[in-house]
């Protein structure tokens, strides 16, 4: 087939790239060391976020309703104090199990394992999937020690979540609100999920804590309970305390126990990015290189105007504030903590992948199974888990007025 004049035209220019010395780059820009958000994203690292992380795992999968629940909420607390997040209290509610569902006839039929996303509002994924759900089978934990400690079975009853706040100067009265669910399931460690997520809130927490912090605005810090069995613990504080805001109490004290919610952000699986299933169904073993920060609100919520801005917020913070890895934003937001307050506030969840289809097509293998482990994840799928950190540390920072006092 004779070669047209625009395809070599286009050979042409090729040959001319490849043949062409590489010019240089500009160098990318320093951070700016003066200004006070860079100082405090620096207070964040790696080995401290890692070392949240790990002590989460003490608790095993942290499932609600059982003693290593209320010893994991304890410990959550003791922290919170130790970085001077003084002001710790909790919400407490009560959860009673809805009864099971009758078991249908062909139950032998029926896949044992959580439908494939989209849920509300999700998205679709094209492409591998992979088969994706909640273990509980006790015997697929091999490790005896995890197994005792993950063995007593959930009760029903009174149910506690910890929160602590950041009292702004100027409007004290104005809050946004930080959260991770500290609960898990599947007889692992819930290292990703959701110990990286409630790791990233305790970090924050223990930076924003720092007596030469100052914000103008309040920021509150919540670990919520009972995210797996259906943001029951999120629902509860809804519940409680969405009447409250801005009343000052007592009058004339210029104390808010609940000061106006401004925008609530959420932060639940934030390390693994390892890309589609392979063929065989098994995932890379490394982070991909196109690995991302997933900032998601939800498009067809009542507040979705305000919630698609503060998600270009947190994207923007990432271009400046974030070390490794970028942002995207998604406009499907869904299965979270995030999504009893998404019709009353503008409201974001930041995630390792998109919820409402790469979770739900097996993205993740270790999702809800004994496989979620400290051990599993390398310093890339940790770093992953700081760059959300950075992300919203700028966010939050810049949306509260913070600076640096002497």
């Amino acid at each position: 087939m004779p070669i047209s004049p625009a395809r070599v035209l286009v050979h042409s220019s090729l040959a001319l790239l490849v043949a062409a010395p590489l010019v240089a780059q500009a160098p990318v820009a320093a951070p700016d060391s003066t200004d006070p958000i860079v100082q405090m994203v620096s207070r964040l690292d790696l080995e401290h976020y890692k070392a949240t992380v790990k002590g989460l795992t003490q608790f095993g999968d942290r499932r609600q309703g059982t003693e290593r629940n209320r010893k994991a909420v304890d410990w959550i607390e003791q922290q919170l104090r130790s970085y001077g997040c003084t002001n710790t209290e909790r919400i407490t509610y009560e959860y009673n199990a809805p009864p099971p569902r009758p078991r249908p006839a062909n139950a032998s039929a029926v896949r044992r394992e959580r439908p494939a996303y989209p849920a509300e509002g999700g998205s679709h994924v094209r492409g591998i999937r992979a088969r994706t759900g909640v273990n509980t089978d006790s015997l697929n934990q091999p490790d005896p020690r995890l197994r005792a400690l993950n063995a007593e079975p959930s009760k029903d009853g009174e149910r506690q979540e910890v929160y602590c706040t950041k009292i702004g100067t100027t409007h004290p009265d104005e809050m946004y609100i930080v959260g991770g669910h500290m609960d898990g399931i599947g007889w692992g460690e819930a290292a990703n999920d959701d110990g990286s997520g409630t790791a990233v809130v305790m970090e924050l927490a223990r930076v924003f804590s720092s007596p030469d912090v100052k914000t103008d605005r309040s920021i509150r810090f919540i670990l919520w309970n009972n995210e797996e069995t259906g943001l029951n613990g999120a629902r509860a504080y809804v519940a409680q305390r969405q009447a409250l805001q801005g009343k000052e109490d007592p009058a004339g004290s210029g104390r808010y126990p609940e000061p106006r919610w401004l925008g609530m952000v959420q932060h639940d699986m934030m390390m693994f990015d390892h890309g589609m299933p392979l063929p065989n169904g098994t995932l890379p073993r490394e982070q991909r290189p196109e690995a991302n920060v997933n900032i998601e609100f939800q498009s067809n919520s009542k507040m979705a105007e305000g919630a698609n801005k503060l998600a270009w917020a947190f994207a923007t913070a990432n271009d400046k504030y974030a070390t490794d890895y970028p942002a995207q934003v998604g406009q499907h937001m869904t299965n979270t903590d995030s999504a009893p307050f998404q019709d009353i506030i503008p409201s974001i969840s930041l995630r390792e992948n998109e919820r409402g289809a790469q979770i739900g097509a097996g993205w993740d293998p270790n999702w809800h199974q004994p496989t979620d482990l400290f051990k599993t994840y390398s310093d890339k799928d940790f770093r992953l888990g700081l760059n959300a950190a950075q992300t919203t540390l700028g966010a939050i920072a810049t949306l509260t007025g913070a600076r640096l006092v002497k």
